[in-house]
């Protein structure tokens, strides 16, 4: 069996969750789901980031202790997934004590090995990205990330030989053949990070003296592991490294590690090489996405414009939520939310198309055949366009997603969606109860059976929803993607549900 082992940063707990969090772990879980309705091993990981300067601050802004802190945040972020349907199998928290041994085993590897050293670091530090930064980083003084000048950091510290690795990577990320080959997507990232390296690597400060808020060094208990050390070490230790090897070697590498581009840096350039020294393959992909604004804004306190995953989900539901995050704009680029206009996609392509065809369909038939599904006769072959397309969109959700083309993977559902509802008005059901019913039976079957194969196909983006469309075609748990498993003679639901009630634009959202 063929395993996919898929990660989301894990979140820093500075702060409650907002859909900035929830766009990449939606698009996770899509993903996890997929790959688990194709057969594979999966293991889909998220969690959240628990140690160093800024979440200490937090803390005392709050009067709370970093452990007392952090515990609260973490509830919100798990509530959030759970609300959201997010499919992970495991959450680790950096607090764990099996993630903190870990670390310590993994940096007591890289210090025996020599690519750990004492020196003095100098240099500008943004408390706000937890990272150095050089001159060339800043605009017109301050963090672009954070609208923040950074402070000036001065003291002795242990340094990670970045420096060393410079080759190694240039070549894992150029040489296919190479043994530790790893890929880095959109394009446009990977151009990003080549051209960083090419530019030459410096060593890198790795522990902080002047935090107690962290992993302390195991060879220097007097300093902790520098927070992104510590944080991208999850990966590893959530799946058993060290103890358990024969669960990190069922998973490890990892198939693709999400995230957004702000972070790409130490996924695509630090990480690999930390893994490279301690003789571990890198990741198969590491894959960083635009950032979103929401109308025309960036998400911000100030403004007001923060939304929470339970904002999103009071509004269009949990289903509809997952689905209109990933299929407004392509994946991988910055786009602009808009909720006005998501409540417009809302309407149209989820209450009109989708929900419409299913209302219109299960009250056909029990108006039409006593609530039973017909058998479409021998002379009535189904119609070869529509079983063609619902059968085909499959391997087009297939390659579409293999490449995060969440958009065209939507597009292949709807597109058999709409197809489906053309054919309703072309064959006419209710004048052909009055003058073919072995027709209208043929077009009832087709219809049943069409919306079967939809329902299995949009599993990964709205599982709910897929669920509640089996059962009230009296087909739970028939997942097959393959033409004709609804029996003749399956009893549909006596009365039709609606999926997704509409939304006026500018209201709020009931159920």
């Amino acid at each position: 069996m063929s395993k996919y082992y898929i990660t989301t940063p894990i979140y820093y707990v500075n702060d409650v969750p907002h859909i900035g969090h929830a766009y990449t772990t939606v698009a996770a879980d899509v993903l996890a789901r997929h790959y688990r309705r194709r057969g594979y091993d999966v293991f889909f990981l998220t969690g959240t980031d628990e140690h160093g300067a800024k979440i200490a601050e937090a803390a005392a802004k709050s009067g709370q202790t970093p452990k007392e802190y952090v515990d609260r945040i973490v509830e919100r972020f798990k509530e959030a997934w759970k609300l959201l349907q997010i499919s992970n199998d495991f959450f680790i928290r950096t607090s764990d004590p099996h993630h903190e041994a870990g670390v310590a085993a993994f940096l007591e590897r890289l210090y025996t090995s020599g690519d750990i050293y004492k020196g003095v670091y100098e240099g500008l530090y943004c408390v706000g990205c937890e990272q150095f930064k050089t001159e060339e980083d800043l605009v017109n003084g301050v963090c672009p990330f954070h609208g923040i000048a950074p402070t000036w950091y001065s003291e002795e510290n242990y340094f990670f030989r970045l420096s060393r690795y410079q080759d190694a990577l240039l070549k894992a990320l150029t040489e296919p053949s190479d043994p530790n080959h790893y890929v880095v997507n959109p394009p446009s990232r990977l151009n990003e990070v080549l051209g960083k390296v090419r530019l030459g690597l410096s060593d890198l400060s790795i522990s902080r003296a002047s935090l107690a808020w962290g992993v302390p060094l195991p060879f220097d208990p007097s300093q902790v592991a520098y927070v992104w050390i510590d944080a991208l070490l999850n990966y590893v230790t959530a799946i058993g490294y060290p103890d358990d090897l024969s669960m990190f070697h069922r998973y490890w590498p990892a198939d693709l590690h999400l995230m957004a581009k702000d972070i790409l840096w130490f996924h695509a350039i630090l990480w690999p090489a930390m893994l490279i020294a301690n003789g571990l393959r890198p990741p198969r992909e590491v894959y960083a996405h635009g950032f979103f604004t929401i109308g025309g804004q960036r998400m911000s306190k100030t403004l007001g414009n923060v939304i929470a995953p339970a904002d999103l989900v009071a509004r269009f539901g949990a289903d509809a939520a997952r689905y209109l995050l990933l299929t407004d704009f392509p994946f991988g680029t910055d786009g602009d939310f808009n909720l006005d206009n998501l409540v417009a996609r809302y309407n149209a392509e989820l209450a009109n198309d989708l929900g419409n065809l299913v209302n219109r369909t299960i009250s056909m038939v029990n108006r039409y055949c006593e609530g039973l599904v017909p058998a479409s006769g021998p002379d009535l072959p189904p119609d070869a366009e529509l079983k063609a397309m619902a059968t085909a969109m499959f391997s087009q959700i297939d390659t579409a997603l293999a490449s995060l083309e969440f958009v065209s993977a939507a597009d292949a559902v709807h597109a058999v969606v709409s197809r489906a509802n053309r054919y309703v008005e072309e064959m006419a059901p209710w004048k052909l109860a009055r003058i073919d019913r072995d027709r209208l039976a043929s077009v009832l079957y087709n219809l049943v059976e069409t919306e079967r194969l939809i329902a299995v196909a949009i599993w990964a983006f709205m599982p709910t929803t897929s669920e509640r469309i089996l059962d009230q075609l009296g087909a739970p748990g028939q997942t097959a993607a393959s033409w004709g498993q609804i029996a003749p003679g399956t009893r549909v639901s006596s009365q039709p549900k609606p999926l997704f009630p509409r939304i006026e634009i500018g209201a709020d959202r009931t159920r």
